[in-house]
């Protein structure tokens, strides 16, 4: 890619928020298939399953990440073909994709944004819009935006603006030191947003260094996407959740309790908790978590010549309190990674990233004896699932509400457990951490 230059000018003008970034038309083609198969797994019978609203598309597998920053929790929020994991503001707008980008060219003002909320992260964005055009990037937004002030954070793309705030100012809060023109080459934003402090760069350099006083400011919300004014392009939507606590210290179970009557050994090795078992067991977190960004890396140590195929755990949350006649009444983030034959969008048992019992994953990214990253986010009805980055799973649970998420919707705040699942079981876990989402 050729790198573009932007450049300042006396201006006033719309506001647009610009991203630039290399935008291969063709993605990368996906990895080898494994061979691996997947086991029946042992679990008494659930609730009846509640409608599954993700599609199922066959697509090609494209990851923008490089291993590095899978490592470091980015996510990648655009996955290159399909607006899945968006939502449109106004379906009226012709929100699509094409050449790899997300792209908009008529219709009214209207965002397009994600279907979870975050709170603090850093995120990195390549954009171009056409001369004479306005759009934006909007952070913590609301479904619809109305006040620029307190219900998003929008970063403006646009060359001229009638109150001064050209691209990469917030508009109604801070412009930049300059005007910026930047409409006709492909630009990158880096914003990291934590608390009530923002900086904004575009391609490297720092444009706007915001700390918003407002009593009412925004804490979290969605990512979005701006059309108002003439074709605008957004491609590589890649986010890193800041402010994260860690779960586990590496050194010893602080912090977790092995729930009663588990038939599972949880131990600390090597700066991982690793987990045997004979029959299912349980290690939970002595803390609740509602409305909560967690991530964690993971790897199945599985060896063939033992019998059996794909391990088997998962992460559960919302749970209660486990005991030993009902130690499990949770969410779960499944973790197994078999398919059928040689398609990843084919998995046996669910597939690592699905929310058990409730969807499946969308395709099935890690193979057992590979570490791999699991970011879940849990906000109100709305569950989101990225396995190494990549977005498999995105689930409404639209069922009556109940105390048991076996049988119903939960909101309200529960345990974080990981499993020991049967005699097969040889896992360990490491950098697991959280993030709790303000309301929006």
């Amino acid at each position: 890619m050729t790198r573009s230059h932007f450049r300042f000018v006396s201006v006033t003008g719309l506001l647009v928020l610009l991203v630039t970034a290399s935008c291969s038309k063709t993605p990368p083609a996906a990895p080898a298939p494994s061979t691996t198969a997947a086991s029946s797994t042992t679990e008494p019978p659930d609730a009846e399953v509640a409608g599954e609203e993700q599609t199922k598309t066959a697509i090609d597998y494209h990851n923008p990440l490089s291993p590095e920053q899978i490592t470091e929790g980015w996510i990648s929020l655009f996955d290159g073909y399909t607006l899945y994991g968006w939502e449109s503001s106004d379906e009226t707008v012709n929100w699509h994709v094409a050449d790899g980008c997300i792209t908009s060219d008529t219709g009214p003002i209207g965002i397009i944004h994600t279907t979870v909320p975050f709170a603090d992260y850093e995120l990195k964005c390549d954009f171009r819009y056409e001369p004479g055009g306005n759009s934006g990037v909007f952070l913590r937004t609301v479904h619809q935006p109305m006040n620029a002030q307190t219900d998003t954070y929008e970063l403006n793309l646009a060359d001229a603006h009638p109150t001064g705030h050209t691209t990469g100012s917030y508009v109604d809060l801070k412009q930049t030191d300059e005007p910026i023109v930047a409409s006709g080459d492909w630009h990158t934003f880096h914003v990291t947003l934590e608390g009530d402090h923002s900086i904004v760069r575009l391609d490297g350099e720092v444009v706007l260094d915001f700390m918003d006083e407002q009593p009412d400011g925004p804490t979290s919300g969605f990512v979005g996407l701006q059309h108002n004014q003439g074709k605008v392009e957004f491609k590589n939507i890649l986010l890193k959740p800041l402010s994260t606590t860690d779960l586990f210290n590496g050194e010893d179970l602080t912090g977790w309790r092995v729930v009663p009557g588990s038939q599972a050994d949880f131990t600390v090795e090597d700066g991982t908790i690793h987990v045997t078992a004979e029959k299912q067991g349980f290690l939970e977190t002595e803390g609740t978590y509602g409305d909560f960004v967690f991530q964690a890396e993971a790897i199945c140590h599985h060896n063939p010549a033992d019998g059996g195929d794909a391990l088997n755990s998962g992460y559960f949350f919302r749970a209660k309190q486990g005991t030993e006649e009902a130690p499990s009444h949770g969410y779960e983030v499944q973790i197994h990674n078999g398919w059928k034959g040689d398609d990843r969008t084919q998995p046996t048992n669910a597939g690592t990233g699905a929310i058990f019992r409730r969807t499946e994953a969308r395709r099935v990214i890690p193979s057992d004896n590979e570490w791999f990253t699991t970011t879940l986010v849990a906000s109100g009805t709305q569950i989101a699932v990225w396995v190494n980055g990549y977005w498999v799973t995105n689930w409404e649970d639209t069922r009556e509400p109940n105390d048991n998420p076996r049988q119903g919707l939960r909101l309200e705040p529960g345990h974080i457990s990981l499993q020991g699942h049967d005699p097969t079981t040889d896992l360990s876990f490491r950098n697991l951490r959280v993030a709790e989402i303000p309301g929006h």
